[in-house]
């Protein structure tokens, strides 16, 4: 590994100039503060205009929603999760790790979004509404003043069976934009890596989703994905790596969550600081919902991303400003986890540049770990979360147990305001778990 060059230095070199990548090639678990957090951006050409954007489209289509998707119809077609409390997790957090939580312990329940049971049922439907939504105008079958419902007849059925969409995916996005896609009459095509669950596969192939695997991994599902859709010119590629439309389907989550807080009489200003734990694979989830928060909330919330130790794509991407010109493998790490949804070796480098200063640090987490989390949560509050949906977990902890998380409270002069602090989980998914894989999960637990 010494001899291997990156950049034009070696291994061993980027190692002298960055002390915490041996933790990181040991897969140890760590913890980085973003050196860079806070600094002036001007390379990405988005706004909150685009935001708002985005969230008036999904008003446009709620109705079409709430029709054919009947358990969003109590939300009026507003695909949407709770943020609840967790006083039961936080007090046993607090007993097994020696810690105290001061302030509120908060889960956003994105576990619990309907149509898809994840975080991606936010940006990848977005993506497919708003292709469709664009082919539809084109064809002169809608403006933007009718009612959505019509999306629901056969006339635009047969218009959206003419074109193609596709993804490459470890899992969760292939739900989304497959489901959403044949529920429009889309042909669908997911291309899918080795790590992907098998009743991901199995359930989008139930929908009429063609899915195709790969025995390597995330990165090579997503480049075998483009290149086929590219010879194809009625086929609408979404790339998880690259796509604005995806990171703005995130981000419309901030404003809502603003809501949410407001009615739990939960205040975000300068003395009442909001933490938030995102669990990050290629980066565009935690991406967009961080660059929309950001818009809120300012300086007074702080983001961070949490990836499984053998998987830690985003922070070598963030730590050596490589982005994606950087593996995981390039550093021996093999990228296996049971973290299914953050296996993911090259992190985007779209929403590391456009976010990078906004993100206050990463963390990585073991699967031990995850699992121990997995079963917490279940005897404490009776919530069942799939393994990466729970890396969020660890980010509390880490921030105030450690010797980089106190710098970093210090540094930001936080530590006196920790009493007024809110902490957040973001739990990206698990509903849709099947009940034998559960109880697959929970065997793992006991051996």
């Amino acid at each position: 590994m010494k001899t291997k060059l990156l950049e034009g230095k070696s291994i061993q070199q980027w190692i002298e100039d960055y002390r915490i990548l041996k933790e990181i090639i040991r897969t140890d678990e760590v913890f980085w503060s973003n050196p860079d957090y806070g600094m002036k951006n001007n390379l990405s050409t988005l706004n909150v205009e685009d935001i708002n954007d985005a969230s008036r489209r999904l008003d446009r289509f709620a109705p079409y929603i709430a029709k054919v998707f009947p358990e969003t119809a109590e939300q009026n077609g507003i695909i949407e999760s709770p943020l609840i409390s967790i006083p039961n997790m936080q007090n046993r957090i607090e007993q097994n790790y020696g810690i105290s939580i001061e302030g509120s312990l908060l889960l956003k329940c994105d576990n619990d979004l309907p149509i898809s049971g994840s975080i991606k049922a936010r940006g990848g439907i977005y993506e497919v509404l708003k292709h469709a939504e664009k082919l539809a105008i084109e064809h002169n079958f809608i403006t933007y003043v009718n009612n959505y419902e019509v999306f629901d007849s056969e006339k635009f059925k047969e218009l959206f069976s003419q074109y193609s969409i596709a993804v490459g995916s470890t899992g969760n996005l292939g739900l989304s934009i497959g489901i959403m896609s044949a529920q429009l009459g889309f042909k669908v095509t997911v291309h899918m890596s080795s790590d992907a669950k098998q009743w991901k596969k199995d359930l989008l192939s139930s929908k009429g989703v063609q899915v195709i695997e790969y025995q390597l991994d995330y990165s090579k599902a997503v480049e075998e994905g483009r290149k086929q859709a590219l010879s194809n010119p009625t086929c609408h590629f979404i790339d998880d790596e690259n796509s604005s439309d995806l990171f703005l389907g995130y981000a419309v989550a901030a404003s809502r969550l603003r809501k949410q807080l407001d009615d739990m009489n939960i205040i975000v200003d300068e003395e009442h600081p909001l933490f938030l734990y995102l669990p990050c694979g290629v980066g565009g989830g935690p991406g967009g919902v961080t660059f929309g928060l950001k818009e809120e909330f300012g300086e007074h919330i702080h983001c961070f991303f949490a990836e499984p130790t053998h998987s830690p794509c985003f922070l070598l991407g963030q730590l050596t400003r490589l982005q994606d010109k950087v593996s995981v493998q390039d550093f021996g790490i093999d990228n296996k986890t049971d973290a299914d949804g953050l296996a993911v070796g090259r992190a985007s480098s779209f929403v590391g540049k456009t976010i990078g200063h906004m993100l206050s640090g990463c963390y990585t987490v073991d699967d031990e770990r995850l699992y121990s989390f997995l079963q917490d949560l279940i005897d404490t509050e009776n919530i069942f979360l799939e393994p990466s949906a729970l890396a969020g977990f660890y980010g509390p902890i880490q921030l105030l147990s450690q010797s980089d998380g106190g710098n970093y409270l210090k540094e930001n002069n936080i530590l006196g305001k920790l009493k007024n602090a809110s902490h957040i989980i973001w739990a990206t998914g698990g509903s849709m778990v099947p009940k034998e894989v559960r109880e697959e999960y929970l065997r793992k637990l006991n051996n």
